[in-house]
């Protein structure tokens, strides 16, 4: 069982930045691919950014060049660093682990954490 717990989020003005980050229980980041999404109230949750254990990475277009996604192997901690944060970029954002086993899919998602950017 993989636990992620999120941090960092809160509330800033449009332009401002804020890094969010998400503990993993273990080392995963051998094995599991890790992603930040997001869901917007009245909204399906939506990739933000994704990194895979191989290292690539791939964003949402509409945060393309303002955010990045890291880890820290040593901390078992994954990052995502969010720059020029604009109002729409107002949701709650969860960490998330998978990995592809036998029968599918497998994954695992941290409590969520707010991020408000108002304009």
């Amino acid at each position: 069982q993989v636990q992620l717990v999120e941090s960092g989020g809160g509330l800033v003005q449009a332009g401002e930045s804020l890094r969010l980050s998400c503990a993993a229980s273990t080392t995963i980041f051998s094995i599991y691919n890790m992603g930040w999404y997001r869901q917007a109230p009245g909204k399906q949750r939506e990739l933000v950014a994704r990194i895979t254990r191989g290292g690539s990475t791939n964003y949402a277009d509409s945060v393309k060049g303002r955010f990045t996604i890291s880890t820290d192997n040593a901390k078992n901690t994954v990052y995502l660093q969010m720059n020029s944060l604009k109002p729409e970029d107002t949701a709650v954002y969860y960490c998330n682990a998978d990995r592809w086993v036998v029968g599918g899919r497998r994954d695992y998602w941290g409590q969520g954490t707010q991020v408000t950017v108002s304009s």
